[in-house]
């Protein structure tokens, strides 16, 4: 379905509801309304609201769009002229950035840090608690490798657990049950302290992963120790699972490519100013808030700053302290423009958001802009064209800078795909998660809280998924993600988060590391490589182990997007051009039924009714390859196979094999 020509009055909530219009002679004592204005002028559009008496707050001509604060009385006025096609007086997006997967509504407010401090005969495991009222401690069940032996002693805080009658003390496992006056009370921070009776190196080291620790508390709360990996400080492993490592090795780290981070500022950490070479590489800041470039973007929230360590991070990956020759960030020497358009909150509004896109777009030549990473996402309030922000970033696209946006943290629904993810000409990325283990991807699966789609107008998003799972990297210490999630930070300094915001960064890292090598590609030849060459979730029986809203085109890998991704796909029956002129909208392909499920055509014969698995599984492989060459080989495909996933494969492989051939030397 295609939609023509839209010329729309959109009237919304204000700002200040039950507002009342005061007389005329009141008008100075009206509070005033933070407005969007819409028309086929943006200077007509100023000079409408400064003769009403309104202030200009926005120039938004990107869009042909103003923002001004305007009382009801003079909002009335204004709006009655055929100059303004449309106005939004409700303009704030309270749902972005996405900091973490959202949680329950009765979640526990008690976690326990990421990190399992490990010493001599020992082990602390950190507790906070973000409520004011002490959580009971009722239940507690710990596992540890028999080789330290039994527990000399366990206790929070000064209270010891072990002065209690304990079901055992033998090695490998303990339960604990507490009732009445031993239920040791947790207010704001305490420590587990647990004590063996072994040195864990005199048989050997231990780690995190060898350890199982679950603390039950009053009111159906609890929390559990997560795994780890071996050494999370000299290595944040995300670029090893995108592929990024093996194109750092041969010279590829984004050298020559802008790529602009929108979202709540910047806080200058030297691996994210300096590029591997030591030479700054911050060559641009605007906060969109201010309207200004001359006083910095300081990241008040914290989230800007780690989405630039994940596409920049400049520092050195280690073993046992020496360089291997990769680094921390996916693209470690993109130039970078940070723009400010999110408060320390998180928060941000539509007019903010919108100026900032239109600074970057009118500075793209300036400064080489080639990336645009969206870390954020809200529900979408419209059709995709007629979002603000889209219709900003439409213009993005078309000026030749590829959007890269976050699908969102708000699966498994489907249909909850946000916006600016909705829009069907960027890149829309969902998160998988590697279950904290780098060496094995049959563990590796798309969590939970990713976001589905389709979108509201039955396109297919998100169009690839990426590492969204514990992304290690930078955030400025004090910040509000600091302060709200104290367990995230490790004792090294850095931060972990987990989302589809933190999945986009990997793919604009990857985009810089594409255009690097084939900068004459178009954003819509950089999409086109990179969902031509995902791989995709391939269960035994032959068919998907998620469906394409779910997983899109596959699983992004950095050397297969290099070697196997083509240049001819893009958008397919898509127009920017006449979208952006209102002559010609367009609808995607899926189908939604009245009960709220979705499909697609043929959809049931090419998704697998095996469920997929959450961890590790005996079925699924992500990508073509893996699925032909499992170790008991693949199962004979389903009447009428869908994919001739055989086919694919010896045609991949001719075309490694040619490259292989044709490479010089």
């Amino acid at each position: 379905m295609r939609n023509g020509p839209l010329i729309a009055i959109l009237v919304l909530l204000p700002l200040v509801t039950g507002h009342t219009p005061a007389a005329a002679q009141d008008e100075p004592a009206q509070q005033k309304l933070s407005v969007m204005l819409q028309g086929g002028s943006a200077t007509e559009l100023r000079e409408l609201v400064e003769r009403h008496g309104g202030e200009v707050t926005h120039d938004l001509p990107i869009i042909d769009a103003v923002g001004a604060q305007l009382t009801r009385s003079q909002l009335d006025a204004v709006i009655l002229s055929p100059l303004v096609s449309r106005h939004i007086d409700d303009l704030s997006l309270k749902e972005i950035p996405p900091q973490e997967p959202a949680e329950p509504e009765n979640k526990c407010d008690v976690d326990g840090s990421l990190e399992l401090d490990i010493a001599d005969q020992s082990v602390r495991w950190r507790l906070y608690n973000k409520k004011e009222v002490p959580a009971l401690l009722e239940h507690l069940t710990v596992r540890w490798p028999q080789r330290l032996g039994p527990i000399a002693s366990i206790s929070v805080d000064s209270l010891a657990l072990d002065s209690i009658d304990l079901p055992s003390k033998g090695a490998g496992a303990l339960e604990i049950e507490l009732s009445g006056k031993h239920r040791p009370g947790v207010r704001g921070t305490a420590d587990l302290r647990i004590q063996f009776l072994e040195i864990p190196g005199k048989s050997g080291a231990v780690q995190q992963k060898d350890f199982s620790i679950k603390a039950s508390f009053a009111g159906d709360c609890s929390t559990e120790l997560l795994p780890a990996y071996e050494n999370n400080h000299e290595d944040f492993y995300y670029a090893t699972a995108a592929g990024a490592d093996a194109l750092h090795a041969n010279g590829i780290t984004g050298a020559g490519i802008t790529v602009a981070v929108l979202d709540s500022g910047l806080w200058e950490h030297q691996a994210l100013t300096q590029d591997t070479a030591g030479k700054n590489r911050i060559i641009a800041r605007y906060d969109a808030i201010g309207n200004t470039a001359e006083h910095g973007v300081f990241d008040e929230s914290g989230h800007g700053t780690h989405m630039t360590s994940v596409i920049a991070h400049s520092g050195a990956v280690t073993r046992q302290g020496e360089p291997t020759g990769t680094f921390k960030g996916i693209a470690p020497d993109v130039r970078l423009v940070a723009v400010k358009a999110f408060d320390f909150e998180g928060q941000g509004d539509f007019l903010d958001i919108v100026r900032g896109v239109q600074w970057v777009v009118d500075n793209r030549e300036k400064y080489n802009i080639r990336v645009l990473n969206l870390s954020f996402a809200a529900r979408p309030r419209w059709h995709y064209w007629l979002d603000p922000i889209n219709q900003a970033i439409m213009r993005a696209w078309a000026a030749g800078i590829t959007v890269v946006a976050a699908a969102g943290n708000e699966g498994p629904e489907p249909m909850t795909i946000g916006s600016p993810g909705n829009l069907p000409y960027i890149i829309t990325v969902g998160a998988v998660t590697d279950s904290w283990t780098l060496h094995t991807r049959d563990d590796d699966y798309i969590p939970d809280f990713s976001s589905r789609g389709p979108t509201p107008d039955a396109h297919i998003k998100p169009d690839i998924v990426a590492p969204g799972g514990h992304i290690t990297g930078i955030t400025r210490p004090g910040s509000t993600l600091t302060k709200e999630h104290p367990e995230y930070m490790l004792h090294t300094g850095e931060f972990v988060m987990t989302g589809s915001s933190q999945a986009s960064a990997v793919v604009s890292g990857l985009v810089a590391l594409l255009l690097q090598l084939e900068p004459d590609l178009t954003p819509d030849e950089v999409k086109c490589k990179l969902i031509s060459s995902a791989e995709p979730a391939i269960n035994r029986d032959g068919l998907l182990a998620y469906s394409p809203f779910e997983q899109g085109y596959g699983y992004v890998n950095a050397g297969r997007t290099v070697t196997l991704g083509q240049r001819d796909c893009g958008d397919q029956g898509l127009d920017i051009h006449r979208d952006m002129e209102g002559l010609e909208h367009f609808q995607g392909p899926a189908i939604v039924a009245e009960d709220g499920s979705v499909s697609l055509p043929g959809l049931r014969s090419m998704v697998s009714p095996v469920p997929a698995e959450k961890g590790l599984s005996t079925t699924r492989k992500w990508g073509v390859k893996a699925h032909i060459e499992r170790q008991d080989g693949p199962a004979e495909p389903p009447d009428n196979d869908p994919f001739n996933w055989p086919q694919i494969y010896l045609e991949e492989k001719a075309r490694i094999e040619k490259l292989a051939q044709d490479r010089p030397g």
